[in-house]
């Protein structure tokens, strides 16, 4: 059994055809149907039905890709150790984030970091909680901030940053002008500008509401917290943010911001996959992160 033959049979589970099987692995289709014979042969089962239409995985096939899967991620991750070892603080990281918080964290981390790794290459990739997580516990992303719940058992996490969460209400709103906290239970009946599903601050809204006693009312949803904050200074409704990206005096429109009674926070951590090797330049990138980023 050969690794290249552990990396065909994986193609040719994900995309259920021999011919475009071939093309992604750049060999020709005969060459392929001929190496998955001998491995079957060498094996002694069946690794998938060929019908006229498709193929189909069997039940061993099933269990020989799951397998396979966690073989070439080990052999990949000694590459990677291997190569860390020899190159010493060259390489790439790739880190993801959340829009939210990317463009207010990173610009305080990333400098220090070049200016300390400079053959190091970052890639980043700016997404939903929902796709960062799966991005990460693949092995696409060498870490990614993300906020507290993570919903991907394959994660592991360091917290790294404890923030406050704050009201967002319109200027000329009642509450604006409210000397003490705002009491989460009585916005029950007034409308919510929310994130949109997938954003992992949305449901830290949710989950707010809940422990008050209520379902929130959303009358208007963005991808953009930005969108959202200036929806709620055009009188559209109230939103909870970030103490981090509420805006400050230099903006033209603003909400104005309250603290809430029971002074909730939202937990900033850095995640990875769970057994994952950290490369030196992950475990720079996290120690920079820590010194900056320190209260």
């Amino acid at each position: 059994m050969e690794l290249r033959q552990l990396q065909y049979a994986l193609q040719i589970a994900i995309e259920k055809n021999f011919s475009r099987a071939a093309e992604k692995l750049h060999i020709a289709q005969p060459s392929l149907s001929q190496q998955l014979s001998k491995l079957e042969k060498e094996i002694g089962v069946l690794l998938f039905q060929r019908t006229t239409n498709s193929v189909e995985v069997t039940h061993a096939g099933a269990l020989f890709v799951e397998k396979a899967q966690n073989i070439l991620d080990m052999v990949e991750q000694l590459k990677i150790e291997m190569d860390d070892i020899s190159q010493m603080r060259k390489g790439k990281l790739v880190v993801g984030s959340l829009p939210i918080t990317g463009a207010h964290v990173l610009p305080r981390v990333l400098p220090v970091f070049q200016e300390r790794y400079p053959e190091i290459e970052i890639v980043l990739v700016e997404d939903t909680s929902a796709n960062l997580e799966n991005l990460t516990a693949s092995g696409g992303a060498d870490i990614s901030l993300l906020s507290l719940p993570l919903s991907d058992e394959a994660l592991d996490f360091e917290a790294v940053i404890e923030e406050e969460i704050v009201l967002a209400v319109p200027p000329n709103h009642g509450l604006a002008r409210a000397e003490a906290p705002a009491d989460l239970r009585l916005l029950k009946d007034e409308p919510f500008i929310a994130l949109k599903k997938g954003q992992g601050f949305r449901q830290i809204t949710l989950q707010l509401c809940s422990k008050a006693g209520f379902t929130p009312r959303i009358v208007f949803e963005s991808s953009n917290i930005e969108t959202v904050q200036s929806l709620v200074a055009a009188g559209m409704g109230i939103a909870f943010v970030p103490h981090m990206v509420s805006r400050g005096r230099w903006s033209e429109i603003a909400p104005a911001y309250l603290p809430l009674s029971n002074r909730p926070t939202r937990t900033l951590v850095v995640a990875y996959r769970k057994g994952r090797y950290l490369s030196k330049a992950v475990a720079a990138f996290m120690d920079t992160f820590r010194e900056v980023m320190k209260p």
